[in-house]
């Protein structure tokens, strides 16, 4: 089947067709795998998730997981040509090589339809997390200053690192203490943000920066940044994976505390 610009894809295992032209897809019926929620018990709101789905994506059914199964919340996979997210909440852009990061990691994305309905989604003060290739789309189109270059070695690093919270009084990390050290995962070739000195200055003033790397930086970030946030605090961009720390199977939980608190304040604004 085409795909048009009004598809809406469920949480359905899809696979790309390589050489199809236009873009095709393939869709394959079985779900995704349900484990027990390590929150069973934690009474959360209902609030709508969409997790933008561009060709190259490879984390969607990832961030899927994690808030559709394990906190039980309405999840809407969001076709990168739709031009109506009005129903969502909270935007996530997940982790992946969109549009095979030809030119620059997200370059091309910044084009799609869906992108100029997120940057409206913003200016209306609801929420956008940019996770990896995400938080590379949001400096491309903007809605984040800096850019992620190749890494220092310029070797791509699949690790667990710990990160420092910087600030703990946003909706992304009010469940964290200022200071706090946790893990998370990082997979990335071009994960090195940089900035002008003007730019970093602002970051650092306007205490935009929400995560620094902890100890050894892994990918030779300038001020040792790992996300920063826009001066309203509604955009977060990382390059950790909160998604893959969300799990106890996976071996660590930090990253359910961010999803977990979100939730939260995202209800009490609604």
């Amino acid at each position: 089947m085409i795909i048009n610009a009004h598809a809406t894809l469920t949480v359905d295992t899809y696979q790309f067709m390589a050489n199809a032209t236009p873009l095709r897809a393939k869709f394959i019926s079985y779900p995704l795998p349900i484990y027990p929620s390590p929150i069973t018990n934690y009474q959360l709101p209902m609030i709508k998730f969409g997790v933008i789905v561009f060709p190259g994506s490879n984390c969607d059914r990832d961030v899927a997981y994690v808030t559709r199964d394990i906190l039980k919340q309405p999840t809407r996979m969001v076709w990168h040509q739709e031009t109506d997210i009005s129903d969502i909440d909270v935007i996530v852009i997940p982790g992946g090589f969109c549009y095979g990061d030809y030119l620059r990691c997200g370059a091309i994305a910044r084009f799609s339809p869906v992108m100029q309905q997120v940057i409206e989604h913003v200016n209306q003060g609801k929420f956008v997390l940019g996770i990896c290739n995400g938080f590379q789309v949001l400096t491309e189109s903007g809605l984040l200053p800096g850019i992620l270059m190749r890494n220092r070695d310029m070797h791509f690093i699949c690790d667990r690192v710990p990160l420092r919270v910087e600030r703990s009084d946003l909706p992304w990390t009010n469940t964290y203490d200022k200071g706090e050290v946790i893990t998370l995962p990082i997979a990335h070739g071009e994960g090195h943000f940089y900035a002008s000195e003007a730019i970093l200055a602002e970051l650092e003033e306007k205490n935009q920066i929400v995560f620094r790397y902890e100890g050894d930086n892994p990918n030779g970030s300038l001020n040792n940044i790992a996300g920063i946030c826009n001066h309203q605090g509604n955009v977060l961009g990382m390059m950790p994976h909160p998604e893959r720390a969300a799990d106890p199977i996976l071996g660590g939980t930090d990253g359910l505390k961010m999803f977990a608190g979100l939730l939260e304040k995202v209800v009490a604004m609604i």
